[in-house]
């Protein structure tokens, strides 16, 4: 950029031989006195040195000469002022540039230099160049950096010194010489031209939006230095840093042109702090949907409180995704689990409600709940310090009035429990290597749809996903790739947990999950498993194994499709219900177990696949369907692959309804399990009463209630004698109530079919 070259200015004053009537012996502005007949300055003709020139006498301690006409100034152009003088008599004066800037309104621009660097002449006679640099940028070897407030400057130089000396000044040079100091004619615009300073401390808010306003098209360049952003910057064009920035939590960087990780992280130095002002100026911005970390890797000491981060914003529901990149947890100290122990009071009549909790104040949100009659993955949702209640993600099944309780915060990579409430929120391909440091994420109290798609969460501490209210509502986790690393240690040892949810209608779909104490402990219902693969296998022989699929919910209107399970077992119980006893409504079932490859290897006989755990009396099974499953059991066998755990209470058989077991593979299962069940059964020697019984078909040691089916497969012979009669069927009978008994008119033998079922299908 040359303002002579490319706009036509005229830089350099008229030459002293045109008149002195425009050089002012005090600011230049108009009114200003002149040279023109005084008796202090005259115009001589033929200098031997500069032919045409001005003569002064110092008549002054600070003597100006100043070119009334108005030389413009612009912000990015930098001039040189240059002057040739020579000393002829008298005590030798010290010259320097010198200038008056006025802004649009013909003020005059206070709190700025307005002079260049002093000069001593020395000698009578010497020819000294005098020269300075103006322009708005406070740059290495501009001497007048004015911002951008001055608009145009009265040019000229000062005497200052001595009196009664004699001097002679040669016509005065302005020259654009804005080209020494753009790296990039073309392409960049330099903050420093709008007057950035980039000490650290003066606030350069304002050079950066006039840089940005001015910009065009062309990159803003912040070369080095570290600027002090102390408002709201919103830069719309490309921007370069060489040089970093500053900011105070509260305020925001919007990058609208790279909108990107690794263009915070230029602009602010630091990886972690770059991520917290990227992610705030996600939520804050309209022009963006998505962040992508451009595959950077984000070394972190400590959890990142994503809400603190963001600041002005505890509820937001817009679509938002973080994308592409890994967090990577280093360190220990800031990863450690806190843990406080405290009485507290508990009523069902009030169930998510902890009161008189001693020691409050140091339970943080989002604590993990442990305690007797405290179900799985019980977490503190809220914390009032005041009241001294603890409000509770679940409520618990068995809890004392009063009881010790111990609460666990984990430490989270990322942790959404400062919102009040999330929505609509995205990580799409970002990994979490949590280095048996760190959990991965923690999810906000409230929200709906959060997202996990083609993510990885490697070796966490604890937990991998933590819902500590309803956050997880309609939560999404696809395509993920979900590790620990306990895969060395057995499993009735582990402790570590993929995810757990609270709300309703999670979809868990396509994910590998591999060798966790528990892969999910799901709180509510409508949920869609579908296409996983989770295995929590370990070497031992006669291992133990654990419930990998837990729901907590005991009617829980979900589907468990085309997965493959592995080494662990799927899980029903009702342990969130403060009241776990049946009164009324569904009870265990809503839920449609089809198309899954169940595997299990080196376990003693008595594991089961599908196991049913009712913490109160009197429930029963309703509606629960597990048909197409292939089930296999390697390293020896298995003595069925349902079963009933009593611990806290059996089922009521005599209410079950709508249960089927059908078209499933068995292999190495002694008992194969099926409702409704065709048995083939025959009678060799004569009797009236035929004794069939359902013990090894029934599911979960249930009755069999109905024969729905009879067909003679030979002839019914009595001694002799064929008989016609047909038999009246008995169900329920036996020690167990798991047979059906046939009785004929008359003492017989031979062999029939008979269809039976556990339950009154509907």
């Amino acid at each position: 950029m040359n303002k002579v070259i490319t706009e036509g200015w005229v830089l350099t004053p008229p030459a002293f031989s045109q008149g002195l009537d425009v050089w002012s012996s005090q600011d230049g502005t108009p009114g200003s006195a002149t040279y023109d007949g005084s008796a202090n300055g005259i115009y001589v003709p033929a200098d031997q040195d500069f032919g045409g020139c001005l003569e002064l006498i110092k008549t002054s301690s600070t003597q100006n000469l100043r070119y009334m006409g108005q030389t413009p100034l612009v912000p990015g152009c930098y001039l040189r002022i240059k002057a040739r003088v020579k000393a002829l008599s008298g005590p030798l004066p010290t010259v320097r540039i010198a200038a008056w800037a006025g802004d649009g309104n013909n003020n005059e621009v206070s709190n700025i230099d307005t002079t260049g660097p002093d000069t001593t002449l020395t000698t009578y006679g010497e020819v000294v160049e005098i020269n300075a640099i103006i322009g708005s940028g406070n740059r290495s070897g501009v001497d007048m950096a004015w911002g951008t407030t001055p608009t145009y400057a009265h040019i000229g130089l000062d005497l200052t010194g001595a009196t009664g000396g004699a001097i002679r000044v040669d016509d005065i040079e302005i020259e654009d010489i804005t080209g020494a100091f753009l790296r990039d004619m073309i392409d960049l615009v330099d903050v420093k031209d709008f007057g950035a300073i980039g000490d650290g401390i003066t606030d350069d808010s304002a050079a950066f939006n006039a840089a940005d306003a001015a910009s065009d098209g062309r990159r803003v360049f912040v070369p080095a230095g570290v600027y002090f952003l102390g408002n709201n910057v919103t830069m719309d064009s490309s921007v370069t840093f060489e040089g970093t920035v500053q900011m105070p939590v509260d305020k925001r960087l919007a990058l609208r042109k790279n909108f990107d990780l690794p263009s915070y992280i230029e602009a602010f130095g630091d990886e972690v702090e770059a991520f917290k002002k990227a992610f705030q100026a996600l939520l804050n911005s309209v022009d963006h949907t998505s962040l992508d970390m451009g595959g950077r890797r984000v070394q972190l000491d400590g959890p990142i409180d994503v809400q603190a981060a963001v600041d002005n914003k505890d509820v937001f529901a817009s679509r938002r995704v973080l994308r592409n990149g890994e967090f990577d947890a280093q360190g220990d100290v800031n990863w450690e689990t806190a843990e406080v122990t405290s009485s507290a009071s508990y009523t069902p009549a009030n169930p998510r409600i902890l009161s008189n909790v001693a020691n409050i104040a140091n339970i943080e949100k989002g604590s993990l709940v442990e305690g007797d009659g405290v179900g799985r993955e019980i977490y503190v949702n809220d914390v009032n310090v005041s009241a001294q209640t603890i409000t509770l993600s679940q409520p618990f099944y068995g809890a004392a009035s009063n009881q010790t309780y111990t609460f666990k915060r984990f430490r989270y990579i990322l942790d959404f429990s400062g919102f009040a409430s999330l929505s609509k929120f995205k990580l799409d391909g970002v990994d979490f290597l949590c280095n048996n440091r760190a959990s991965g994420v923690m999810l906000p109290p409230d929200g709906l749809t959060f997202r996990f798609n083609d993510c990885a969460i490697a070796k966490p501490v604890a937990r991998c996903i933590t819902s500590i209210g309803t956050g997880c509502q309609g939560l999404m986790v696809d395509n993920c790739r979900i590790s620990s690393g306990e895969s060395a240690i057995s499993v009735q040892n582990r402790t570590t947990l993929a995810l757990n949810c609270n709300g309703n209608d999670v979809k868990l779909r396509n994910n590998r999950i591999s060798q966790f104490q528990r892969f999910a402990v799901l709180g509510g219902s409508g949920n869609l498993i579908v296409g996983n693969h989770w295995f929590m296998g370990d070497d031992e022989v006669d291992g133990l194994r654990v419930g990998g699929l837990v729901f907590t919910d005991s009617n829980s209107k979900s589907v468990i499709t085309g997965n493959y399970i592995d080494n662990n077992f799927i899980e029903l119980t009702n342990e969130y219900e403060p009241t776990p006893e049946y009164t009324s409504s569904f009870s265990f079932g809503g839920l449609s177990i089809t198309g899954n490859i169940f595997t299990v290897n080196d376990v003693n006989d008595e594991f089961s696949f599908i196991v049913v755990k009712p913490f109160g009396s009197g429930h029963y099974l309703q509606g629960l369907s597990v048909t197409g499953n292939v089930f296999r059991s390697l390293n020896g066998s298995i003595t069925r692959v349902d079963k009933l755990d009593d611990s806290f209470a059996s089922l009521n058989y005599s209410r079950t309804v709508n249960v089927v077991f059908d078209n499933n593979t068995f292999n190495a299962v002694e008992n194969e399990t099926q409702t409704p069940a065709s048995l083939r059964f025959e009678q060799n020697t004569d009797a009236s009463t035929w004794v069939i019984s359902g013990a090894p078909y029934m599911p979960f040691g249930g009755r069999l209630r109905v024969m729905e089916a009879f067909v003679q497969r030979s002839e019914i012979l009595s001694g002799s004698t064929r008989v016609s009669s047909v038999p009246w069927a008995e169900t329920q009978r036996g020690t167990n109530k798991d047979e059906v008994h046939l009785h004929w008119d008359q003492p017989c033998r031979g062999e029939v079919q008979v269809r039976v079922r556990c339950d009154n299908p509907l």
